[in-house]
């Protein structure tokens, strides 16, 4: 799993009893102590070793890394979990459709970093998650699942992200489990799209 934040969306795999080999992140984050304290190998590609948070930032540099050391570890399946470094196409071609993403809206609506405050401008009546295989595009490539969260009219951007949260930690645990599953079988990860009901 690739991480940067506080690790809840792992809590729920590791809930789920699914098998995590490594826990990778770009900067430090409490993922890396949730990682820890279940016993998962822990990997830290620091940003900063490449620039940090500058325009000057080595995304190719750190792609490569992050690659070489996934890869050197025989990882064949990646969930990122809120990881907050976008890595270029080399990584796609390294995982070519084996790497999952959950994201906070129905996609293809509602792309980017504020994909929920966008949901609340707009006036929609509802927005959710959605599983997806992502791609060298942001918050693109084939949809797994997706679960609609209504949105009240009381709702603030933090009050609507933490219901959306909620489905998250409970959707994407179910759809990795299928994808390992699938391809346990021999069937690639895109397979599993529509097995979940909304």
């Amino acid at each position: 799993m690739l991480v940067s934040g506080s690790g809840t969306i792992l809590e729920a795999m590791v809930r789920a009893g699914l098998e995590v080999a490594l826990v990778a992140a770009d900067r430090r984050c409490r993922g890396l102590d949730v990682a820890f304290g279940a016993g998962i190998e822990t990997l830290l590609v620091s940003r900063e070793q490449f620039g940090g948070f500058a325009p000057t930032f080595d995304r190719e540099g750190f792609t490569e890394e992050l690659t070489v050391a996934l890869r050197s570890r025989d990882i064949d399946l990646v969930a990122m979990a809120g990881f907050g470094t976008i890595v270029t196409g080399s990584f796609h071609v390294a995982y070519p459709g084996r790497v999952l993403n959950t994201h906070p809206s129905l996609l293809p609506v509602f792309k980017g970093w504020h994909a929920v405050a966008q949901a609340l401008t707009s006036g929609v009546c509802e927005t959710g998650c959605t599983v997806h295989i992502a791609t060298e595009a942001l918050d693109d490539g084939p949809i797994l699942a997706q679960r609609r969260v209504p949105i009240e009219p009381d709702d603030t951007e933090e009050t609507l992200h933490e219901r959306i949260k909620l489905v998250e930690r409970e959707l994407y645990p179910l759809v990795v489990g299928r994808v390992m599953a699938a391809m346990r079988e021999g069937r690639e990860p895109s397979s599993v799209a529509g097995t979940l009901e909304e």
